[in-house]
């Protein structure tokens, strides 16, 4: 870490205000700026960006964890390669943020910076945090809160692209537990999450039908035909998808 960087993070981050009698803290200051559309010209601006970031993912407040975690979307759309640099240092943050034990807010503004980001790198470098994010995205698949759940559907499902070799054996297992959610969110009654939930299931179908026993093409559904009719009411085009593909 350079001065600048010494510097920056041991002093405030002053950004002047309308209001100067009103009274903000340095980071709360910061982070409208970087939630925002902003557009990053300078290198040394987007290292002391970064590095700020950082320290407010860790810091005790939820709320500037929140902020944080914002912030590092906005960093990854708009300097995807400031991003790439760093990868393992957001991807710790972000997964820490997922497991946030106190605030759904941090943990939500987590999911969807990661879905920003695998994105970006297209799956390149998760190593084993693709089991961390893995394991934590899938309990959040039957939570209660709605924007929770769509975006647990999101980036599930885009772990399903990411899976690679390495962890096709452990994703396969996954989405064998998962499969009672994915059936059920089908018919979620929050329709942008049903429509989410439509989707990972045909990222997810190739790990469906890889050995017999993840196939839905048991006796005991062949012996009970009400799945395939409330699919050929509620979503012909998906029924016909998983017939096309040999998983019903």
């Amino acid at each position: 870490m350079d001065k600048t960087q010494r510097r920056i993070m041991g002093q405030p981050f002053s950004i002047p205000t309308s209001q100067p009698k009103k009274k903000r803290t340095p980071m709360m200051s910061f982070f409208p700026k970087v939630s925002g559309k902003l557009r990053f010209q300078k290198q040394e601006t987007l290292k002391n960006m970064f590095f700020i970031l950082t320290e407010g993912a860790r810091d005790c407040s939820a709320k500037k964890r929140h902020m944080a975690m914002k912030g590092l979307g906005t960093l990854a759309c708009e300097a995807p390669d400031k991003v790439r640099k760093y990868n393992k240092i957001v991807l710790d943050l972000l997964v820490h943020g997922l497991y946030d034990p106190v605030s759904s807010e941090v943990i939500h503004e987590s999911m969807k910076t990661l879905s920003i980001i695998l994105g970006k790198i297209q799956g390149k470098g998760l190593g084993s945090f693709f089991i961390d994010i893995t394991l934590q995205t899938r309990t959040l698949l039957d939570d209660e809160n709605d924007s929770l759940r769509y975006s647990a559907f999101v980036l599930f499902g885009q772990l399903a692209a990411f899976a690679g070799r390495k962890w096709k054996k452990f994703f396969t297992t996954q989405v064998k537990h998962t499969r009672d959610s994915l059936l059920i969110h089908l018919w979620d009654k929050n329709p942008q999450v049903a429509k989410a939930c439509k989707t990972t299931f045909q990222a997810c179908s190739p790990y469906l039908k890889l050995r017999k026993e993840y196939s839905f093409q048991s006796e005991e559904d062949q012996r009970n035909p009400k799945l395939c009719r409330q699919l050929s009411h509620y979503h012909p085009e998906l029924l016909q998808f998983f017939y096309a593909n040999k998983i019903l």
